[in-house]
């Protein structure tokens, strides 16, 4: 059960940031009202939020996500593969060491988005991307295997649909990967129950499991109504602006 969550509400700059996708540009009253109605849609589920402000410095640092790994047993502060947004992490260090009391780091030449990392209980799941090197892999998997953790690396680089690995990924509890169609047959999934994501709704895999429920990107009515039909209790989310530049549910907060 998570208890917190950490958000960071996005600057003014917010469509300046990097995309890797051509939709158009971002509505900043839209990002702003989405935003907010996802906030509070964690209140919902129960959680706590730490809401930081704006940091108009990093265009990108709403997706806070990616700043760090945070779990039951410790918190590692991630280093992203891109330059432009290493200072993001500075930001985040002492909101984290509020609650943890300590950190762990990726240090250079490591590279980890925590957009790439999926956590199924006592497994993580590694994604290996543009973003996340091997070196940071490496570096991940020992910190997390001091935690008592076991990971396994998944490779997505040759993958252009998907920025992140959590944005074809996502782990809902009981035994159950949600999973894009394009992911969905790999070997290091044999384990799980398996939700498939046909490829017209594949944006909706980046899904959320916040306690008694399961945050999804509204819009996309097939995984919604097979999330329902399996006991899954959607809790339905624009996201629109959001994914104008790369973003998803799973981006916008840290959860602990």
């Amino acid at each position: 059960m998570f208890k917190n969550a950490i958000v960071r509400i996005p600057g003014s700059n917010f469509a300046e940031g990097l995309t890797s996708v051509e939709l158009g540009a971002p509505s900043y009253d839209k990002v702003l009202q989405q935003h907010s109605r996802y906030c509070e849609a964690l209140r919902e589920c129960g959680l706590t939020i730490t809401t930081l402000d704006a940091d108009l410095n990093h265009p990108d640092s709403t997706f806070v996500e990616d700043t760090a790994v945070l779990t039951p047993r410790g918190a590692i502060l991630t280093r992203p593969g891109a330059r432009s947004r290493e200072g993001e992490v500075v930001a985040m260090r002492q909101t984290i060491l509020r609650f943890f009391p300590m950190a762990l780091e990726i240090e250079a030449p490591g590279t980890v988005d925590g957009g790439d990392i999926c956590e199924a209980d006592y497994h993580f799941f590694l994604g290996l991307s543009q973003r996340t090197n091997e070196e940071g892999c490496r570096q991940l998997a020992a910190h997390l295997a001091g935690q008592g953790y076991a990971s396994s690396v998944v490779d997505v680089r040759a993958m252009t649909g998907i920025l992140h690995l959590k944005s074809g990924i996502s782990y809902i509890g009981n035994n159950t990967l949600v999973v894009m169609e394009e992911m969905a047959e790999n070997d290091l999934f044999r384990n799980y129950e398996i939700i498939r994501v046909p490829v017209e709704e594949s944006y909706a895999a980046n899904c959320v499991r916040v306690n008694d429920r399961v945050l999804v990107a509204a819009g996309y009515p097939k995984l919604t109504a097979e999330l329902a039909e399996r006991g899954f209790n959607p809790f339905l989310l624009e996201m629109s602006e959001f994914q104008k530049m790369d973003g998803g549910l799973s981006c916008l907060s840290l959860r602990f």
